[in-house]
């Protein structure tokens, strides 16, 4: 499952983040998912609670964030109703996918030693 690769990704991120700002650890991680990406959200949470330890995002709290898909009009940005035809009712323009395919790390809280 590729949700494994993703959360290796991600607490290699994570680490950098960490490091670049001189931290001891990262309390907190908020990664938005979209409906459209092909990551079970459920799994990817199992994933990073089994390959966390020994990391510095041992003790962290990981927050997804779920993002609806929503289809727009590639040439006047109208939105498309789901589950529709994916062309524009007012140009028939072909849709693009909007929101909803996205993995996204979107915040991330360090914990810093006192000096």
């Amino acid at each position: 499952m590729h949700e494994y690769s993703i959360v290796q990704s991600l607490l290699a991120q994570l680490a950098e983040q960490a490091a670049r700002h001189g931290a001891t650890a990262v309390a907190r991680a908020v990664v938005r998912i979209g409906e459209a990406s092909g990551v079970d959200p459920d799994l990817l949470a199992t994933a990073f609670d089994m390959l966390r330890e020994g990391t510095v995002s041992a003790g962290a709290e990981l927050e997804i964030e779920r993002v609806p898909i929503r289809w727009a009009c590639r040439a006047c940005g109208r939105d498309i109703e789901p589950g529709g035809i994916l062309r524009c009712p007012a140009c028939g323009a072909p849709a693009r996918l909007a929101a909803g395919g996205e993995i996204v790390l979107a915040r991330v809280e360090l914990e810093v030693a006192d000096v």
